[in-house]
């Protein structure tokens, strides 16, 4: 660590959650959201394209962490609990462990609408980190830094059946109670075609029971259902 020389806010930041960089450059940049870009010219690249990476070392890390972590789970159980750990709302949980948030480099409008705790930004912000550590320091960096926070959350995924279909579990819900089957409402599409976000609302009877952010219809559409339960005590 002690050959980083950045900032003081993220040096302490890799210093606290432990991460050596070689590449000073590199880690700036995944900290560099585009509306950063756009008021600092000076800033040459955006962290989208290591965002792009993070999203497919995670999902080979993880798959392969829960492949050997649980040798007698099965293989549609393994694919709901690796969905469960790099959905949009768990990454900006890990996100928030770590406060990701606090070194991010955003513009001033993100900043004023709440981008440093904001879901969709969390995340990216740590897939982004997540192929930048890559880059810089190979799968087993990534391996060593992703296993504790994989830990923790698998067991609460298991303890509290998050593995479980947000979506089927909140349309079973619906219509025990003689509702007719949920439906999903895009609310709103922002961000550039290569890194779209999506929000979307789960709507029962005329009445919105969650909303869900994501990079894909599924992934917002997954979150939204999974919020609508939790808002009702299910999960």
């Amino acid at each position: 660590m002690d050959s980083y020389q950045g900032s003081d806010s993220t040096f302490e930041f890799c210093k606290r959650i432990n991460l050596h960089f070689n590449d000073k450059l590199l880690f700036n940049r995944a900290l560099t959201h585009r509306s950063y870009l756009n008021e600092h010219p000076e800033a040459l690249e955006d962290n989208e394209r290591l965002e792009f990476l993070g999203d497919a070392v995670l999902d080979f890390l993880v798959g392969a962490w829960l492949y050997n972590q649980y040798p007698e789970m099965p293989e549609g159980d393994l694919t709901r609990m690796r969905s469960a750990l790099v959905h949009t709302a768990q990454l900006a949980t890990f996100a928030r462990m770590i406060s990701l948030g606090s070194v991010l480099r955003l513009g001033r409008g993100e900043v004023q609408g709440g981008g440093r705790d904001r879901d969709a930004l969390l995340c990216d912000g740590f897939e982004a980190l997540i192929g930048a550590l890559y880059l810089d320091s190979g799968m087993q960096a990534v391996d060593a830094f992703m296993t504790p926070l994989l830990l923790v959350a698998a067991e609460d995924i298991l303890l509290n059946h998050k593995n479980q279909d947000p979506k089927s579990m909140f349309q079973e819900w619906a219509q025990s109670h003689g509702f007719s089957a949920p439906i999903y409402v895009t609310r709103n599409t922002s961000g550039p075609d290569h890194s779209k976000v999506f929000e979307v609302d789960v709507v029962v009877n005329g009445k919105v029971f969650g909303t869900g952010v994501g990079h894909s219809k599924q992934t917002a559409t997954k979150t939204a259902a999974q919020n609508a339960l939790n808002s009702l005590g299910i999960l």
